[in-house]
Order: structure tokens, then sequence, then C-alpha cells
């Protein structure tokens, strides 16, 4: 599989977790809970719940299973990335003045 599916599937399905986590939140939240967010509650619960599952995942996997971090995660297997150029023209560096 490329870097780039690896990376991809990385990110979507977590997300995608974290979604069915935050409709069930919000499902199913007590009242007390969500009704002082107003309308604002599924805007505010759905990003909460996906930094919270997916802090949660990264966390965890170096202690699961190969099968549940595909499960979970997408891929077992981090992508890789190339080292950074270090030159003087590198992406988001300034020339140093002369003198």
């Amino acid at each position: 599989m490329s870097d780039q599916l690896t990376s991809w599937l990385r990110t979507t399905v977590p997300a995608v977790w974290a979604a069915l986590v935050a409709y069930a939140v919000t499902a199913g939240a007590p009242g007390w809970l969500v009704d002082a967010l107003g309308d604002a509650g599924p805007t505010l619960v759905v990003p909460l719940v996906l930094a919270a599952v997916y802090a949660g995942l990264r966390r965890l996997e170096p202690h699961m299973p190969p099968w549940l971090t595909r499960i979970v995660l997408g891929s077992n297997v981090p992508p890789t990335y190339p080292p950074a150029t270090t030159g003087r023209h590198a992406a988001g560096t300034a020339t140093p003045p002369r003198g």
C-alpha cells in the first residue's frame, strides 16, 4: 500500500469512528448536557469527540494487536515520509542576509 493511501486511511478511518461515537453521544446524551449547549451542541461535540478519539487511538496504538490497529486506524503500519530538505532554499525558510 502506498504511503499516501496509508496516511489517508489513518486519518479517515479514525474520523469515521469518531463520527460514530459523536453520533451516539449526541443521540443518547442526557438533557442537562446538551440543553445547555442549545443548537451549538452537535457543532461542539463532534470536533471534541473527534480529537479525543483520535488522540486516544494514537496513544493506544503501540499496545494494540495488529488486527485491531487495522480496524480502528485503517492500517497497522504508519506511513513513512522522506526527510525534509535542509538546503538554503528549502520551503518555508528565508535566505539569510549577507553582510
